[in-house]
Protein backbone atom coordinates (compact mmCIF):
# COMPACT_ATOMS: atom_id res chain seq x y z
CA UNK A 1 0.00 0.00 0.00
CA UNK A 2 1.17 3.53 -0.84
CA UNK A 3 -0.64 6.91 -0.28
CA UNK A 4 -0.43 9.76 -2.05
CA UNK A 5 -2.18 13.50 -1.12
CA UNK A 6 -2.97 16.12 -3.00
CA UNK A 7 -5.80 19.14 -3.55
CA UNK A 8 -8.72 17.93 -2.37
CA UNK A 9 -11.05 18.99 -4.94
CA UNK A 10 -14.48 17.24 -4.99
CA UNK A 11 -15.80 14.95 -2.27
CA UNK A 12 -16.44 11.43 -1.90
CA UNK A 13 -14.72 7.69 -2.51
CA UNK A 14 -13.46 6.34 -5.23
CA UNK A 15 -12.49 2.42 -6.04
CA UNK A 16 -10.98 1.54 -9.57
CA UNK A 17 -8.66 0.02 -11.82
CA UNK A 18 -6.09 2.34 -12.62
CA UNK A 19 -6.20 4.42 -16.05
CA UNK A 20 -3.20 5.93 -16.37
CA UNK A 21 -2.94 8.63 -19.33
CA UNK A 22 0.04 9.28 -20.91
CA UNK A 23 0.51 12.07 -23.45
CA UNK A 24 3.37 12.83 -25.37
CA UNK A 25 4.71 16.10 -25.28
CA UNK A 26 3.72 18.40 -28.51
CA UNK A 27 7.14 19.07 -30.25
CA UNK A 28 6.91 22.53 -31.40
CA UNK A 29 9.43 24.48 -33.26
CA UNK A 30 10.32 27.62 -35.21
CA UNK A 31 10.89 27.45 -38.71
CA UNK A 32 10.50 30.29 -41.53
CA UNK A 33 7.90 30.51 -44.31
CA UNK A 34 8.51 32.05 -47.49
CA UNK A 35 6.54 35.29 -47.89
CA UNK A 36 4.70 33.50 -51.01
CA UNK A 37 3.07 30.93 -48.27
CA UNK A 38 2.28 33.06 -45.74
CA UNK A 39 -1.40 33.23 -46.65
CA UNK A 40 -1.39 29.40 -47.00
CA UNK A 41 -0.33 29.64 -43.36
CA UNK A 42 -2.65 32.00 -41.51
CA UNK A 43 -5.15 29.93 -43.80
CA UNK A 44 -3.71 26.70 -41.64
CA UNK A 45 -4.10 28.09 -38.85
CA UNK A 46 -7.52 29.20 -39.03
CA UNK A 47 -8.62 25.95 -40.20
CA UNK A 48 -6.87 24.48 -37.03
CA UNK A 49 -9.05 27.08 -34.87
CA UNK A 50 -12.04 26.12 -36.52
CA UNK A 51 -11.71 22.73 -36.36
CA UNK A 52 -10.99 22.70 -32.63
CA UNK A 53 -13.95 24.76 -31.79
CA UNK A 54 -16.23 22.31 -33.41
CA UNK A 55 -14.61 19.21 -31.80
CA UNK A 56 -15.44 21.16 -28.64
CA UNK A 57 -19.36 22.20 -29.78
CA UNK A 58 -19.83 18.39 -30.69
CA UNK A 59 -18.81 17.38 -27.05
CA UNK A 60 -21.16 20.29 -25.82
CA UNK A 61 -23.70 19.07 -28.02
CA UNK A 62 -23.39 15.80 -26.69
CA UNK A 63 -23.81 16.47 -23.31
CA UNK A 64 -27.01 15.24 -21.37
CA UNK A 65 -29.72 17.32 -20.12
CA UNK A 66 -29.74 15.90 -16.60
CA UNK A 67 -26.09 17.08 -16.08
CA UNK A 68 -25.73 19.80 -14.29
CA UNK A 69 -25.28 23.28 -15.91
CA UNK A 70 -21.33 23.84 -14.75
CA UNK A 71 -20.72 21.84 -17.42
CA UNK A 72 -22.45 23.12 -20.59
CA UNK A 73 -21.48 26.65 -19.24
CA UNK A 74 -17.60 25.63 -18.81
CA UNK A 75 -17.58 24.24 -22.38
CA UNK A 76 -19.43 27.43 -23.75
CA UNK A 77 -16.57 29.74 -21.97
CA UNK A 78 -13.91 27.48 -23.76
CA UNK A 79 -16.14 27.68 -27.31
CA UNK A 80 -16.72 31.47 -26.83
CA UNK A 81 -12.89 31.51 -26.63
CA UNK A 82 -12.05 30.76 -29.72
CA UNK A 83 -13.76 34.00 -31.10
CA UNK A 84 -11.81 36.13 -28.60
CA UNK A 85 -9.84 38.91 -31.03
CA UNK A 86 -6.21 38.13 -29.06
CA UNK A 87 -6.76 34.10 -29.94
CA UNK A 88 -8.06 34.95 -33.52
CA UNK A 89 -6.32 37.31 -34.99
CA UNK A 90 -2.46 37.73 -32.28
CA UNK A 91 -1.41 34.82 -33.95
CA UNK A 92 -1.84 35.82 -37.23
CA UNK A 93 -0.12 38.70 -36.83
CA UNK A 94 3.02 36.94 -35.65
CA UNK A 95 2.61 34.88 -38.50
CA UNK A 96 2.69 37.81 -41.03
CA UNK A 97 5.30 39.93 -39.06
CA UNK A 98 7.69 37.13 -38.11
CA UNK A 99 6.77 35.02 -41.08
CA UNK A 100 6.93 31.79 -38.78
CA UNK A 101 4.58 28.75 -38.38
CA UNK A 102 1.70 28.51 -37.08
CA UNK A 103 2.38 26.26 -34.22
CA UNK A 104 5.32 28.63 -33.22
CA UNK A 105 3.43 32.08 -33.52
CA UNK A 106 0.51 30.06 -31.23
CA UNK A 107 3.10 29.07 -28.86
CA UNK A 108 4.29 32.67 -28.70
CA UNK A 109 0.79 34.13 -28.09
CA UNK A 110 0.22 31.40 -25.55
CA UNK A 111 3.47 32.83 -23.26
CA UNK A 112 2.35 36.28 -23.26
CA UNK A 113 -1.24 35.03 -22.41
CA UNK A 114 0.03 33.30 -19.36
CA UNK A 115 2.19 35.57 -18.06
CA UNK A 116 -0.70 37.90 -18.11
CA UNK A 117 -2.52 35.59 -15.84
CA UNK A 118 0.17 34.32 -13.56
CA UNK A 119 0.83 37.79 -12.50
CA UNK A 120 -2.24 38.33 -11.01
CA UNK A 121 -2.78 38.46 -7.08
CA UNK A 122 -6.48 36.78 -6.92
CA UNK A 123 -6.32 33.07 -7.12
CA UNK A 124 -9.28 32.46 -8.51
CA UNK A 125 -8.42 34.49 -11.74
CA UNK A 126 -5.22 32.98 -11.88
CA UNK A 127 -6.37 29.97 -12.36
CA UNK A 128 -8.34 31.06 -15.84
CA UNK A 129 -4.73 30.71 -17.55
CA UNK A 130 -5.80 26.99 -17.11
CA UNK A 131 -8.79 27.74 -19.41
CA UNK A 132 -6.73 29.47 -22.23
CA UNK A 133 -3.87 26.36 -21.93
CA UNK A 134 -6.67 23.52 -22.69
CA UNK A 135 -7.97 26.06 -25.83
CA UNK A 136 -4.46 26.63 -27.31
CA UNK A 137 -3.65 22.79 -26.86
CA UNK A 138 -6.43 21.63 -28.41
CA UNK A 139 -5.54 24.42 -31.10
CA UNK A 140 -1.97 23.08 -31.37
CA UNK A 141 -3.05 19.11 -31.77
CA UNK A 142 -5.15 19.85 -34.97
CA UNK A 143 -2.25 21.63 -36.29
CA UNK A 144 -0.05 18.86 -35.73
CA UNK A 145 -2.72 16.38 -37.27
CA UNK A 146 -4.98 15.34 -34.10
CA UNK A 147 -8.06 14.23 -35.31
CA UNK A 148 -10.02 14.76 -32.11
CA UNK A 149 -10.22 12.97 -28.91
CA UNK A 150 -8.72 9.76 -29.77
CA UNK A 151 -7.63 8.09 -26.41
CA UNK A 152 -9.38 4.97 -25.07
CA UNK A 153 -10.11 7.27 -22.09
CA UNK A 154 -12.64 8.73 -23.80
CA UNK A 155 -14.65 5.83 -25.06
CA UNK A 156 -16.43 2.95 -22.85
CA UNK A 157 -13.08 1.59 -21.57
CA UNK A 158 -12.85 4.20 -18.96
CA UNK A 159 -16.40 2.86 -16.84
CA UNK A 160 -15.29 2.13 -13.16
CA UNK A 161 -11.62 4.00 -13.91
CA UNK A 162 -9.81 6.07 -11.93
CA UNK A 163 -8.10 8.08 -14.47
CA UNK A 164 -4.24 9.38 -13.53
CA UNK A 165 -3.48 12.30 -16.07
CA UNK A 166 -1.14 15.04 -15.85
CA UNK A 167 -4.06 17.59 -16.87
CA UNK A 168 -7.75 17.30 -17.81
CA UNK A 169 -9.63 19.88 -19.76
CA UNK A 170 -13.34 20.11 -18.99
CA UNK A 171 -14.13 18.39 -22.57
CA UNK A 172 -11.68 15.54 -21.46
CA UNK A 173 -13.60 14.98 -18.29
CA UNK A 174 -17.12 14.95 -20.22
CA UNK A 175 -16.49 12.47 -22.21
CA UNK A 176 -14.72 10.60 -19.84
CA UNK A 177 -17.93 11.00 -17.62
CA UNK A 178 -20.16 10.10 -20.31
CA UNK A 179 -18.54 6.50 -19.92
CA UNK A 180 -18.80 6.48 -16.30
CA UNK A 181 -15.05 7.14 -15.32
CA UNK A 182 -14.87 6.69 -11.40
CA UNK A 183 -12.08 9.60 -9.91
CA UNK A 184 -9.71 11.81 -11.40
CA UNK A 185 -6.08 11.83 -10.07
CA UNK A 186 -4.18 14.42 -11.82
CA UNK A 187 -0.23 15.64 -11.42
CA UNK A 188 -1.34 19.63 -11.92
CA UNK A 189 -4.85 21.80 -11.61
CA UNK A 190 -5.74 23.85 -8.41
CA UNK A 191 -8.44 24.40 -5.90
CA UNK A 192 -10.20 27.13 -8.73
CA UNK A 193 -9.60 25.68 -12.00
CA UNK A 194 -12.53 24.85 -14.09
CA UNK A 195 -11.09 21.39 -13.87
CA UNK A 196 -11.62 21.25 -10.39
CA UNK A 197 -15.06 23.35 -10.63
CA UNK A 198 -16.66 20.60 -13.24
CA UNK A 199 -15.56 17.66 -11.08
CA UNK A 200 -17.70 19.20 -7.85
CA UNK A 201 -20.81 19.78 -9.97
CA UNK A 202 -20.56 16.38 -11.79
CA UNK A 203 -19.74 14.85 -8.26
CA UNK A 204 -16.86 12.71 -9.28
CA UNK A 205 -14.25 12.24 -6.49
CA UNK A 206 -10.84 14.41 -7.72
CA UNK A 207 -7.62 14.82 -5.90
CA UNK A 208 -5.79 17.19 -7.88
CA UNK A 209 -2.00 18.83 -7.79
CA UNK A 210 -0.50 14.83 -6.76
CA UNK A 211 2.98 15.52 -7.98
CA UNK A 212 4.75 12.74 -10.23
CA UNK A 213 1.75 10.82 -9.87
CA UNK A 214 1.83 8.68 -13.07
CA UNK A 215 5.66 7.99 -11.78
CA UNK A 216 3.97 6.20 -8.73
CA UNK A 217 0.97 4.65 -9.94
CA UNK A 218 1.21 2.29 -13.10
CA UNK A 219 -2.07 1.23 -15.16
CA UNK A 220 -4.25 -1.70 -13.61
CA UNK A 221 -3.02 -1.07 -10.02
CA UNK A 222 -6.27 -0.94 -7.66
CA UNK A 223 -6.70 2.86 -6.39
CA UNK A 224 -9.26 4.31 -3.75
CA UNK A 225 -9.70 7.55 -3.74
CA UNK A 226 -10.80 10.09 -0.63
CA UNK A 227 -11.74 13.14 -2.02
CA UNK A 228 -12.72 14.50 1.09
CA UNK A 229 -9.05 14.44 2.46
CA UNK A 230 -7.34 14.91 -1.09
CA UNK A 231 -6.00 10.86 -0.43
CA UNK A 232 -5.01 8.57 -3.13
CA UNK A 233 -4.07 5.18 -2.00
CA UNK A 234 -1.97 2.52 -4.41
CA UNK A 235 -2.29 -0.96 -4.12
CA UNK A 236 -4.53 -0.80 -1.01
CA UNK A 237 -4.60 -4.15 1.46
CA UNK A 238 -8.33 -6.00 1.66
CA UNK A 239 -9.43 -4.63 4.84
CA UNK A 240 -8.88 -1.35 3.26
CA UNK A 241 -10.50 -2.28 0.59
CA UNK A 242 -13.52 -2.93 2.64
CA UNK A 243 -13.04 0.01 5.28
CA UNK A 244 -13.48 2.07 1.93
CA UNK A 245 -16.13 0.33 0.48
CA UNK A 246 -17.98 1.46 3.86
CA UNK A 247 -17.10 4.81 3.60
CA UNK A 248 -18.72 4.88 0.08
CA UNK A 249 -21.94 3.68 1.40
CA UNK A 250 -21.73 6.42 4.33
CA UNK A 251 -21.06 9.14 1.68
CA UNK A 252 -24.07 7.86 -1.11
CA UNK A 253 -26.96 7.94 2.10
CA UNK A 254 -24.98 11.79 3.05
CA UNK A 255 -25.59 12.57 -0.64
CA UNK A 256 -29.31 11.79 -0.14
CA UNK A 257 -29.41 13.23 2.79
CA UNK A 258 -28.26 16.56 1.01
CA UNK A 259 -30.86 16.41 -1.92
CA UNK A 260 -33.63 16.52 0.31
CA UNK A 261 -32.50 20.16 1.68
CA UNK A 262 -33.41 21.63 -2.01
CA UNK A 263 -36.48 23.27 -1.14
CA UNK A 264 -36.33 23.44 2.32
CA UNK A 265 -36.16 26.77 3.79
CA UNK A 266 -32.89 28.01 5.71
CA UNK A 267 -33.78 28.29 9.18
CA UNK A 268 -31.91 26.80 11.54
CA UNK A 269 -33.41 24.97 14.72
CA UNK A 270 -34.17 28.39 16.68
CA UNK A 271 -35.99 29.27 13.97
CA UNK A 272 -33.06 32.45 12.79
CA UNK A 273 -33.28 32.52 8.86
CA UNK A 274 -29.68 32.68 7.27
CA UNK A 275 -29.97 33.83 3.88
CA UNK A 276 -27.62 31.48 1.54
CA UNK A 277 -26.59 33.07 -2.01
CA UNK A 278 -24.30 31.65 -4.71
CA UNK A 279 -21.26 33.14 -6.15
CA UNK A 280 -20.91 33.38 -10.14
CA UNK A 281 -18.54 34.67 -12.90
CA UNK A 282 -20.71 33.83 -16.06
CA UNK A 283 -24.26 34.19 -16.77
CA UNK A 284 -25.08 30.24 -16.83
CA UNK A 285 -23.48 30.15 -13.36
CA UNK A 286 -27.37 31.43 -12.30
CA UNK A 287 -29.00 28.02 -13.38
CA UNK A 288 -26.62 25.97 -11.16
CA UNK A 289 -27.57 28.74 -8.24
CA UNK A 290 -30.88 27.83 -8.70
CA UNK A 291 -30.88 24.42 -8.94
CA UNK A 292 -28.80 24.54 -5.76
CA UNK A 293 -32.14 27.05 -3.97
CA UNK A 294 -29.69 29.62 -4.21
CA UNK A 295 -31.26 32.85 -2.33
CA UNK A 296 -29.89 34.91 -5.14
CA UNK A 297 -26.21 35.81 -6.57
CA UNK A 298 -24.21 36.82 -3.62
CA UNK A 299 -21.18 38.37 -6.11
CA UNK A 300 -20.94 38.19 -9.77
CA UNK A 301 -17.59 38.53 -10.44
CA UNK A 302 -17.26 41.28 -13.99
CA UNK A 303 -13.35 40.33 -14.21
CA UNK A 304 -13.62 37.56 -17.43
CA UNK A 305 -15.64 40.45 -19.29
CA UNK A 306 -12.34 42.29 -19.87
CA UNK A 307 -9.53 39.64 -19.49
CA UNK A 308 -8.41 38.46 -22.91
CA UNK A 309 -10.21 41.62 -24.37
CA UNK A 310 -8.09 44.02 -27.08
CA UNK A 311 -10.49 46.61 -26.38
CA UNK A 312 -12.27 47.54 -22.91
CA UNK A 313 -15.97 46.02 -23.05
CA UNK A 314 -18.50 48.65 -23.80
CA UNK A 315 -21.83 49.33 -22.22
CA UNK A 316 -23.65 47.66 -24.36
CA UNK A 317 -21.64 44.48 -23.87
CA UNK A 318 -21.09 44.77 -20.51
CA UNK A 319 -25.55 45.82 -20.13
CA UNK A 320 -25.93 42.59 -21.92
CA UNK A 321 -24.25 40.31 -19.94
CA UNK A 322 -26.04 41.96 -16.66
CA UNK A 323 -29.32 42.13 -18.11
CA UNK A 324 -29.06 37.84 -19.34
CA UNK A 325 -27.99 37.07 -15.42
CA UNK A 326 -30.86 39.18 -14.28
CA UNK A 327 -33.57 37.67 -16.01
CA UNK A 328 -31.67 34.00 -15.23
CA UNK A 329 -32.33 34.64 -11.44
CA UNK A 330 -35.93 35.17 -12.14
CA UNK A 331 -36.30 37.76 -9.54
CA UNK A 332 -33.67 36.79 -6.95
CA UNK A 333 -31.19 39.97 -6.47
CA UNK A 334 -27.81 40.07 -8.19
CA UNK A 335 -24.94 41.68 -6.42
CA UNK A 336 -22.23 42.42 -9.21
CA UNK A 337 -18.68 43.07 -8.02
CA UNK A 338 -17.48 46.08 -9.86
CA UNK A 339 -13.98 45.17 -12.10
CA UNK A 340 -11.26 43.84 -9.65
CA UNK A 341 -8.28 43.67 -12.11
CA UNK A 342 -5.39 45.64 -12.14
CA UNK A 343 -3.73 47.75 -14.91
CA UNK A 344 -1.53 44.76 -15.67
CA UNK A 345 -3.70 42.35 -16.00
CA UNK A 346 -5.45 42.79 -18.94
CA UNK A 347 -4.83 42.49 -22.54
CA UNK A 348 -5.96 46.14 -23.58
CA UNK A 349 -2.98 48.30 -23.89
CA UNK A 350 -0.81 45.07 -22.03
CA UNK A 351 2.25 46.28 -19.80
CA UNK A 352 4.17 44.63 -17.08
CA UNK A 353 4.22 46.01 -13.75
CA UNK A 354 6.88 48.64 -12.63
CA UNK A 355 10.49 47.02 -12.27
CA UNK A 356 10.09 45.91 -8.25
CA UNK A 357 6.09 46.59 -7.86
CA UNK A 358 3.94 44.06 -6.37
CA UNK A 359 0.75 44.02 -8.19
CA UNK A 360 -1.06 42.70 -4.99
CA UNK A 361 -0.67 46.27 -3.66
CA UNK A 362 -0.60 48.57 -6.55
CA UNK A 363 -3.00 49.93 -8.92
CA UNK A 364 -5.70 47.65 -8.79
CA UNK A 365 -9.44 46.97 -8.38
CA UNK A 366 -11.15 49.96 -6.94
CA UNK A 367 -8.31 52.14 -7.32
CA UNK A 368 -7.79 51.69 -10.97
CA UNK A 369 -10.95 52.40 -11.33
CA UNK A 370 -11.18 55.95 -9.60
CA UNK A 371 -8.25 56.59 -11.84
CA UNK A 372 -10.20 55.73 -15.00
CA UNK A 373 -13.32 57.16 -14.36
CA UNK A 374 -14.27 56.71 -17.86
CA UNK A 375 -13.95 52.81 -17.85
CA UNK A 376 -15.55 53.18 -14.51
CA UNK A 377 -18.07 55.10 -15.39
CA UNK A 378 -19.25 53.07 -18.24
CA UNK A 379 -19.99 49.69 -15.95
CA UNK A 380 -21.47 51.88 -13.55
CA UNK A 381 -23.85 52.54 -15.99
CA UNK A 382 -24.46 49.63 -17.34
CA UNK A 383 -25.21 47.78 -14.38
CA UNK A 384 -27.64 50.50 -13.37
CA UNK A 385 -29.44 49.95 -16.73
CA UNK A 386 -29.46 46.56 -15.74
CA UNK A 387 -31.32 47.07 -12.70
CA UNK A 388 -34.52 48.01 -14.31
CA UNK A 389 -34.90 43.97 -15.61
CA UNK A 390 -34.72 42.58 -11.53
CA UNK A 391 -33.09 43.45 -7.89
CA UNK A 392 -29.05 44.01 -8.63
CA UNK A 393 -26.62 45.44 -5.85
CA UNK A 394 -23.31 47.04 -6.63
CA UNK A 395 -20.68 46.06 -4.28
CA UNK A 396 -16.72 47.94 -4.91
CA UNK A 397 -13.70 45.65 -3.94
CA UNK A 398 -10.74 46.71 -2.33
CA UNK A 399 -11.50 49.77 -0.81
CA UNK A 400 -8.98 51.11 2.00
CA UNK A 401 -10.74 54.05 2.92
CA UNK A 402 -13.84 56.46 3.27
CA UNK A 403 -12.38 58.78 0.74
CA UNK A 404 -12.45 55.61 -1.84
CA UNK A 405 -16.09 55.21 -0.93
CA UNK A 406 -17.11 58.87 -1.33
CA UNK A 407 -15.62 59.21 -4.91
CA UNK A 408 -16.87 55.93 -6.04
CA UNK A 409 -20.55 57.43 -4.74
CA UNK A 410 -19.87 60.37 -6.45
CA UNK A 411 -19.64 58.41 -9.70
CA UNK A 412 -22.40 56.96 -9.25
CA UNK A 413 -24.63 59.55 -8.05
CA UNK A 414 -23.30 61.29 -11.23
CA UNK A 415 -24.23 58.46 -13.22
CA UNK A 416 -27.70 58.24 -11.74
CA UNK A 417 -28.31 61.71 -12.76
CA UNK A 418 -27.31 61.58 -16.49
CA UNK A 419 -29.75 58.37 -16.57
CA UNK A 420 -32.74 60.13 -15.01
CA UNK A 421 -31.71 63.31 -17.70
CA UNK A 422 -31.93 61.17 -20.32
CA UNK A 423 -35.00 59.25 -19.31
CA UNK A 424 -33.49 56.18 -18.99
CA UNK A 425 -35.06 53.34 -16.38
CA UNK A 426 -32.89 52.01 -13.33
CA UNK A 427 -33.52 51.28 -9.84
CA UNK A 428 -33.02 55.13 -8.41
CA UNK A 429 -32.67 53.09 -4.81
CA UNK A 430 -30.18 50.55 -5.96
CA UNK A 431 -28.57 49.12 -2.75
CA UNK A 432 -24.48 49.51 -2.54
CA UNK A 433 -22.06 47.55 -0.37
CA UNK A 434 -18.43 47.95 -0.02
CA UNK A 435 -15.94 44.79 0.14
CA UNK A 436 -14.07 44.20 3.60
CA UNK A 437 -10.60 42.32 2.15
CA UNK A 438 -8.00 44.49 3.34
CA UNK A 439 -7.59 44.71 7.25
CA UNK A 440 -7.81 48.97 6.75
CA UNK A 441 -11.28 48.15 5.29
CA UNK A 442 -12.34 46.07 8.71
CA UNK A 443 -10.79 48.82 11.46
CA UNK A 444 -13.01 51.57 9.20
CA UNK A 445 -15.88 49.40 8.43
CA UNK A 446 -18.40 51.33 11.47
CA UNK A 447 -17.30 54.50 9.47
CA UNK A 448 -18.23 52.63 5.86
CA UNK A 449 -20.94 51.20 7.02
CA UNK A 450 -22.95 54.48 7.89
CA UNK A 451 -22.27 55.21 3.80
CA UNK A 452 -23.86 52.37 2.40
CA UNK A 453 -26.13 49.50 2.49
CA UNK A 454 -24.44 46.47 3.67
CA UNK A 455 -20.73 45.13 3.65
CA UNK A 456 -19.45 41.76 2.20
CA UNK A 457 -16.51 40.06 4.08
CA UNK A 458 -14.00 38.69 1.31
CA UNK A 459 -11.81 36.22 3.49
CA UNK A 460 -9.48 35.28 0.80
CA UNK A 461 -7.64 38.58 0.50
CA UNK A 462 -8.35 39.36 3.76
CA UNK A 463 -6.90 36.53 4.98
CA UNK A 464 -3.85 36.96 2.98
CA UNK A 465 -3.59 41.02 3.34
CA UNK A 466 -3.58 40.25 7.07
CA UNK A 467 -0.96 37.86 7.19
CA UNK A 468 1.40 38.65 4.23
CA UNK A 469 0.88 35.42 2.97
CA UNK A 470 0.34 34.37 -0.82
CA UNK A 471 -1.75 31.33 -0.12
CA UNK A 472 -0.73 29.94 -3.58
CA UNK A 473 2.67 30.03 -3.07
CA UNK A 474 3.79 26.52 -1.58
CA UNK A 475 6.91 28.03 0.56
CA UNK A 476 4.19 30.06 2.46
CA UNK A 477 0.92 28.77 2.19
CA UNK A 478 0.98 26.83 5.44
CA UNK A 479 1.21 30.27 7.10
CA UNK A 480 -2.51 31.26 5.53
CA UNK A 481 -4.50 30.53 8.69
CA UNK A 482 -8.75 31.55 8.92
CA UNK A 483 -8.33 30.66 12.80
CA UNK A 484 -5.51 32.96 13.15
CA UNK A 485 -6.53 34.98 16.26
CA UNK A 486 -6.06 38.56 14.38
CA UNK A 487 -8.41 37.32 11.10
CA UNK A 488 -10.98 36.53 13.53
CA UNK A 489 -11.00 39.57 15.70
CA UNK A 490 -10.64 41.33 11.78
CA UNK A 491 -14.36 39.00 11.20
CA UNK A 492 -15.46 39.55 14.42
CA UNK A 493 -15.61 43.70 14.53
CA UNK A 494 -16.93 43.86 11.02
CA UNK A 495 -19.65 42.02 11.63
CA UNK A 496 -20.45 44.03 15.19
CA UNK A 497 -20.17 47.08 12.32
CA UNK A 498 -22.73 45.88 10.35
CA UNK A 499 -25.16 44.73 13.23
CA UNK A 500 -24.98 48.38 15.20
CA UNK A 501 -25.40 50.14 11.82
CA UNK A 502 -28.14 47.77 10.62
CA UNK A 503 -27.15 46.88 7.51
CA UNK A 504 -26.24 42.65 6.51
CA UNK A 505 -23.13 41.80 6.83
CA UNK A 506 -22.36 39.14 4.06
CA UNK A 507 -18.99 36.29 3.27
CA UNK A 508 -17.81 35.73 0.35
CA UNK A 509 -14.97 33.15 -0.25
CA UNK A 510 -13.54 29.87 0.42
CA UNK A 511 -14.34 30.48 4.40
CA UNK A 512 -17.54 30.86 3.86
CA UNK A 513 -18.28 27.64 1.72
CA UNK A 514 -16.40 25.36 4.32
CA UNK A 515 -19.04 23.77 6.37
CA UNK A 516 -15.99 23.35 8.98
CA UNK A 517 -16.27 27.38 9.72
CA UNK A 518 -20.04 27.41 9.31
CA UNK A 519 -20.94 27.21 13.08
CA UNK A 520 -17.78 29.26 14.37
CA UNK A 521 -19.65 32.22 11.95
CA UNK A 522 -22.69 32.02 13.08
CA UNK A 523 -21.86 31.97 16.65
CA UNK A 524 -19.87 35.33 15.34
CA UNK A 525 -23.15 36.49 14.35
CA UNK A 526 -22.78 35.90 10.62
CA UNK A 527 -26.12 35.37 8.91
CA UNK A 528 -25.96 36.06 5.24
CA UNK A 529 -23.15 33.73 3.39
CA UNK A 530 -22.64 33.42 -0.59
CA UNK A 531 -20.79 30.00 -1.63
CA UNK A 532 -19.91 28.22 -4.53
CA UNK A 533 -22.94 26.75 -5.17
CA UNK A 534 -21.45 22.81 -5.46
CA UNK A 535 -21.38 23.80 -1.34
CA UNK A 536 -24.47 25.34 -0.91
CA UNK A 537 -25.97 22.25 -0.08
CA UNK A 538 -23.82 21.27 2.95
CA UNK A 539 -23.50 24.59 4.31
CA UNK A 540 -27.33 24.48 4.37
CA UNK A 541 -27.58 21.56 6.05
CA UNK A 542 -24.86 22.55 8.66
CA UNK A 543 -27.19 25.70 9.41
CA UNK A 544 -30.48 23.90 9.63
CA UNK A 545 -29.01 21.59 12.46
CA UNK A 546 -28.25 24.36 14.60
CA UNK A 547 -29.22 26.11 17.29
CA UNK A 548 -27.45 29.58 16.87
CA UNK A 549 -28.64 31.09 20.71
CA UNK A 550 -26.90 27.79 21.97
CA UNK A 551 -23.96 28.20 19.52
CA UNK A 552 -23.11 32.14 20.42
CA UNK A 553 -22.11 31.83 23.92
CA UNK A 554 -19.90 29.24 23.05
CA UNK A 555 -18.23 30.62 20.05
CA UNK A 556 -17.62 34.44 22.45
CA UNK A 557 -15.24 32.14 24.86
CA UNK A 558 -13.37 30.81 21.60
CA UNK A 559 -13.21 34.11 20.52
CA UNK A 560 -11.75 35.52 24.31
CA UNK A 561 -9.10 32.77 23.89
CA UNK A 562 -5.40 34.12 23.16
CA UNK A 563 -3.67 31.67 21.27
CA UNK A 564 -3.94 30.17 17.59
CA UNK A 565 -3.47 26.66 19.88
CA UNK A 566 -6.87 26.93 21.66
CA UNK A 567 -8.70 28.55 19.22
CA UNK A 568 -7.51 25.96 17.25
CA UNK A 569 -8.66 23.36 19.66
CA UNK A 570 -11.99 24.65 20.51
CA UNK A 571 -12.95 24.82 17.51
CA UNK A 572 -12.72 21.33 16.64
CA UNK A 573 -14.68 20.54 19.78
CA UNK A 574 -17.24 22.30 18.77
CA UNK A 575 -17.36 20.97 14.98
CA UNK A 576 -17.16 17.84 16.48
CA UNK A 577 -19.61 18.47 19.19
CA UNK A 578 -21.99 19.73 16.12
CA UNK A 579 -21.14 16.73 14.08
CA UNK A 580 -21.93 14.56 16.28
CA UNK A 581 -25.72 16.08 17.09
CA UNK A 582 -26.65 14.93 13.63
Amino acid sequence: MMALSGISISKGIAIGKAAVLRRGTLDIREYSIPESLIEDEVVRFRSALRKAKRQLRAVRDDISPDAPSEAAALLDTHIVMFDDHTLREGPVEIICSRRCNAEWALKLQRDLLMQVFEEMDDPYLRARKDDIEHVINRIQQNLQGDEGFPSDMFDHRARGAVVVADDLAPAEIMLMYKHGVAAFVTECGGLNSHTAILARSLGVPAVLGVHHARCYIHHDDDVAIEGRHGMVVVAPSLLEMDYFRHCQQEERHYRALLGKLKRRPVISRDGQTIVLMAMAEMREDARAAREAGAAGIGLFRTEMLFLGQRDLPNEAEQFDTYVRIVQAMKGAPVTIRTLDLGMDKWLAGMRPPADGGNPAMGLRAIRWCLQDPTMFSTQLRAILRASAYGPVRIMFPMLCAESELHQALALLSAEKSALCAAGVDFDADIHVGAMIEVPAAALSAASFARCIDFLSLGTNDLIQYALAVDRMDEEVNYLYDPLHPAVLKLIHMTIAAGRRAGIPVSMCGEMAGDPFYTWLLLGMGLRDFSVAPGSLLEIKRAIVDSDIALLTPKVRRILRLGSRAEIGAAVDHLVASMQRSF
